[in-house]
C-alpha cells in the first residue's frame, strides 16, 4: 500500500468515525427528549433508559453509517482539494480514478461488515429494545404475547388464535376453519377448542377441551373431545412468535425460514422478501454515497464547497428517499421483490458513473 492510499485511509476513517459518532450522540439525544414523557410516567428508572438506548444504538447506526461514509468522502475531498493536494496529485499523473481507491476500498469493507450488523447484531439488539418497550412502556406488546392472531396456515385452511403467550408456548380460544378446495366459501370444517399447546417432543399442537364438526350436504356432525392433536399445522411455536415480529427482529435465516413457511402456507410473502433482501442491499449504500461525494468534492464550482455539500447531502437523502418508494411497488407485487431491493443502488450507481465520466473530462 502507498503512502497516498494509508494517508486517504487514516483521514478517511477518522472522519467517518467522527461523523458517527456525533450523529450517534445527536440522534440519541432527540430521541430521548420526544420519550422523555413517556419514560417519567412509566417511572422507567435510569438503568433501564441505559439499556434502552445501549440497544437502540446498533439500528440507528445501521441507519446512518452511508451518511457517515457520505460526510466523510466529502470533508476529506474538500480538504484535499481546498489545500490543493488534488492539484499535486493531478500533476503527479495520479488521476481521479486512482485517487477514488481507497475510498471505495474502505466503502466495500464497511458494507461487507454492515451486512454481517444488520443481519444478525441490529436483530438481537432490536428484540432487546422491544422487549424493554413491551415491559415498561407497554408498547409492541403483540409482538411478544400476541392477541387475536390469525394464520393461513394453508390455501384451505385458517386458524385464529384469542391469545398467545410465547413463554408457556400454549395458545388460548383457538379456532380452526377448513374449506373446500373446490369453493373457499363453502366450510367442511371447524375446531374451536379452549386452548392448544406446543409438543416439543413430538414436535405437533395439541388442542385441548374443543369440539370438532363437519359439515356435508347441510349436515353437520360433531364430537367433543379433552385432548387430541391439532393435526398436520404448518407452523410451530416459534413461527406463530416471528409471526408478530418485524423484519427489524429476525436475522437472515429466521426472516428466510419465516418467509418459506408463509410461502408453503400460500400467502403473499412480497413485503417479507422486499425485506430479506433489503438486508443485504442496503449496506452498499455506502458504496454509491462515495461514488457520489468524491466526484462532486473533487469539483471546484462557483459557490465553493458548501454547495458541493448540498447537492451531495441532498442525493443521499433522494437515494434513501428512493429506496424506501421503490420498496412500495415491491410490498404490492407489482415489481419483483429482488429488483425492488436493488433497484435504487442499480440506478443510482449507474448515475455516479456518469458523473465520474463527466468529472474526469
Amino acid at each position: 500500500m502507498k503512502l497516498l492510499d494509508r494517508y486517504i485511509i487514516k483521514q478517511f476513517l477518522l472522519t467517518a468515525l467522527f461523523s458517527l459518532v456525533a450523529v450517534t450522540i445527536v440522534f440519541v439525544v432527540i430521541d430521548a427528549m420526544e420519550k422523555l414523557d413517556d419514560f417519567i410516567d412509566k417511572q422507567v428508572t435510569l438503568p433501564i433508559i441505559g439499556q434502552y438506548y445501549l440497544f437502540f444504538i446498533p439500528e440507528i447506526i445501521k441507519l446512518i453509517i452511508p451518511v457517515a461514509m457520505l460526510l466523510a468522502s466529502l470533508f476529506v475531498t474538500a480538504r484535499m482539494a481546498t489545500q490543493n493536494e488534488l492539484t499535486a496529485m493531478k500533476s503527479s499523473g495520479i488521476s481521479l480514478y486512482r485517487t477514488m481507491i481507497p475510498y471505495l476500498a474502505v466503502a466495500l469493507l464497511v458494507s461487507a461488515a454492515s451486512i454481517y450488523f444488520n443481519g444478525w447484531v441490529v436483530p438481537y439488539a432490536n428484540k432487546q429494545k422491544f422487549a424493554i418497550e413491551r415491559t415498561y412502556l407497554r408498547k409492541n406488546v403483540i409482538t411478544g404475547s400476541g392477541a387475536n392472531v390469525y394464520v393461513q396456515d394453508s390455501p384451505t385452511r385458517i386458524l385464529s388464535v384469542g391469545y398467545f403467550d410465547d413463554r408457556r408456548n400454549v395458545a388460548t380460544r383457538i379456532s380452526i376453519q377448513d374449506f373446500s378446495d373446490t369453493n373457499l366459501t363453502m366450510i367442511v370444517g371447524r375446531i374451536d377448542a379452549t386452548s392448544m399447546s406446543w409438543d416439543t417432543t413430538a414436535r405437533q399442537w395439541i388442542l385441548h377441551k374443543g369440539i370438532r364438526r363437519w359439515f356435508s350436504d347441510g349436515n353437520e356432525q360433531l364430537e367433543e373431545f379433552e385432548t387430541q392433536s391439532a393435526g398436520r399445522l404448518h407452523f410451530n411455536a416459534d413461527d406463530l412468535r416471528k409471526k408478530q415480529e418485524k423484519p427489524d427482529e429476525m436475522d437472515y435465516y429466521s426472516l428466510q425460514q419465516f418467509i418459506e413457511n408463509q410461502q408453503r402456507a400460500g400467502q403473499n410473502v412480497a413485503r417479507w422478501l422486499v425485506a430479506f433482501y433489503s438486508k443485504i442491499s442496503f449496506p452498499f449504500a455506502s458504496v454509491i454515497v462515495v461514488l457520489f461525494g468524491v466526484p462532486f468534492s473533487a469539483m471546484k464550482q462557483r459557490g465553493g464547497v458548501s454547495i458541493q455539500l448540498g447537492i451531495s447531502l441532498l442525493i443521499c437523502f433522494v437515494y434513501l428517499i428512493v429506496m424506501k418508494v421503490s420498496h412500495v411497488f415491491g410490498y404490492n407485487g407489482d415489481v419483483d421483490p429482488l429488483l425492488t431491493a436493488w433497484a435504487a443502488n442499480i440506478a443510482f450507481f449507474a448515475g455516479a458513473i456518469i458523473i465520474m465520466i463527466r468529472v474526469r473530462k
